[in-house]
């Protein structure tokens, strides 16, 4: 599903209207009868306040028509417009006059400090700034904002919550509605995603507003997000007549004394997502533990507690390189050794990570298309501090694009970065904040990478089955009782959720009067 831009969705819009002949509040219309069927849906006539704060914009317009519907269906309702400047865009003018002439009166709030009361059990439906917001709040707004939240109301935000950017981060965090629920018109929002604002958004769902197809199908974004619908066309089905060379050969270069749990962890993971054959480089240390826990792999070794040479006669298909290496002189020669002496595309994490950013002249020995999984701390190594999420993507796309590496920025929504364009994953939970999760991706990616798949889907099916894997077990396991190796066991069921088709809910017949 394509993100995109507020000036894009401007354009949509603006598309929309002239292509199918309507005009903008008709449009505006259709935004508003999707909010209420959703709410209606869902309260079914419910004797709750519902109080609606709208602006003087086309988000408050939306707004003022929803009001119109949610009236006309019995609901106990309350319109309050927050008269934060003297213009007024065509449409809210228009849909409060209709309020007007359906006898509903709205309460103007401005600068006098005079808000209207609301109670817990109330809801609120958040409709007063859009995507259009370009300046900072009045320090009146601020205030009704924080009475919003003293309330602890329900709050339902149309398109976007009010206070928040769709290109920046905001200064004051006071000046910004926190949803329980957000609804986005035709697709959600980069924002929503991102650790500065996401925490402002509870729940989000995308409504359909009827925004011209044409123009959403062709016009190119900079992000994706990445789902079921997304992969499985990434998808490599097994043919019959095959062998585990057909596979793949990985190859994990890692682990160092007191660290070989994580390449453990990691073969396995290659193992698991379906590499045929699967070799550990590891030190000497290792040998007993990784052929005890991973039968299935070969295992090479080297030195005795960390590696300091890399050298194999094996021909693999897919290399990573750091989890558990360390970060020993001799191991630092030995991997600036080996990417002098290897044309494959790497995946790089942890230590190796660590590795280039404190010599970063490494760096330029990486083979193109090579695939790098930092967490942030290991990403603010390698590109440097940042002031805020807009400033991170941009400094980690300059990054992609002077290396020519696909750059995993690991989080609760993993992105994914390529060629100028970012891809939001939209699985994984908070349980897989845990030890070896990392490790487990690494083997992941590799495994993929193994069995043919490009870099770049092998990075985002990875990242995508990885996450889901997680999202299966925790409902087993909950948050804080999830590890990493319980991630690797669940790789199976991502691999079979893939293809489950969603249970249907059973059709009521309407009965006859």
């Amino acid at each position: 599903m394509k993100l995109f831009a507020a000036e894009q969705i401007y354009a949509a819009d603006k598309f929309t209207i002239e292509k199918q002949q309507i005009t903008s509040d008709a449009l505006m219309e259709q935004a508003a009868i999707q909010i209420f069927n959703w709410m209606h849906l869902r309260m079914q006539g419910a004797p709750v306040k519902i109080h609606l704060f709208c602006g003087i914009g086309n988000n408050g317009g939306d707004g003022m028509a929803l009001a119109r519907h949610l009236q006309e269906h019995g609901y106990n309702i309350g319109v309050h417009v927050v008269n934060y400047s003297e213009k007024r865009s065509k449409d809210f003018l228009i849909n409060l006059d209709r309020l007007k002439d359906r006898k509903i009166w709205p309460n103007f709030i401005d600068s006098n400090g005079v808000f209207p009361e609301i109670h817990k059990d109330d809801i609120i439906v958040d409709a007063i700034f859009g995507i259009g917001l370009n300046r900072e709040p009045s320090d009146w707004v601020v205030n009704l904002i924080e009475h919003l939240h003293t309330s602890e109301a329900f709050v339902l935000s149309v398109d976007i919550p009010s206070g928040l950017y769709t290109d920046k981060i905001p200064s004051n965090k006071k000046a910004i509605v926190k949803s329980n629920y957000v609804l986005s018109f035709q697709a959600p929002k980069l924002i929503f995603f991102l650790p500065d604002t996401g925490v402002y958004i509870g729940q989000w769902e995308v409504l359909d507003i009827g925004l011209d197809p044409e123009y959403l199908s062709v016009t190119e974004v900079e992000y994706e997000i990445i789902g079921k619908n997304e992969v499985l066309p990434i998808y490599q089905p097994r043919e019959k007549f095959t062998h585990k060379g057909t596979y793949g050969h990985s190859l994990l270069i890692g682990g160092s004394y007191g660290k070989i749990g994580a390449s453990i962890l990691a073969t396995k993971a290659a193992l698991k997502i379906g590499s045929g054959l699967v070799t550990a480089y590891i030190p000497k240390c290792g040998y007993v533990p990784m052929q005890t826990a991973v039968p299935e792999a070969m295992v090479v070794t080297n030195s005795d507690d960390a590696i300091q040479e890399i050298s194999f006669t094996i021909e693999p298909n897919a290399i990573s390189v750091g989890v558990g290496l360390g970060t020993e002189k001799e191991t630092v020669t030995a991997f600036a050794n080996f990417l002098d002496g290897n044309a494959l595309p790497l995946v790089i994490d942890a230590d190796g990570l660590n590795i280039l950013s404190e010599n970063k002249e490494l760096l330029k020995k990486l083979p193109e298309n090579s695939i790098l999984t930092p967490h942030p701390k290991e990403l603010e190594r390698l590109i440097g501090k940042w002031k805020g999420d807009f400033d991170k993507l941009k400094k980690a796309k300059a990054f992609s694009k002077k290396y020519v590496c696909v750059l995993v920025i690991k989080g609760a929504n993993t992105v994914i970065l390529f060629n100028g364009k970012g891809y939001v994953n939209t699985t994984g939970n908070p349980g897989m904040a845990t030890a070896g999760s990392g490790d487990v991706l690494t083997g992941v990616i590799t495994g993929l990478l193994a069995q043919g798949y490009t870099p770049l889907n092998a990075a985002i099916f990875g990242v995508y089955l990885h996450g889901r894997a997680g999202d299966i077990v925790v409902q087993k396991l909950g948050y804080q009782s999830l590890i990493a190796s319980d991630i690797v066991e669940a790789l199976a069921d991502a691999y079979l959720d893939l293809f489950e088709v969603p249970e249907q809910a059973p059709v009521q017949e309407e009965q006859q009067e």
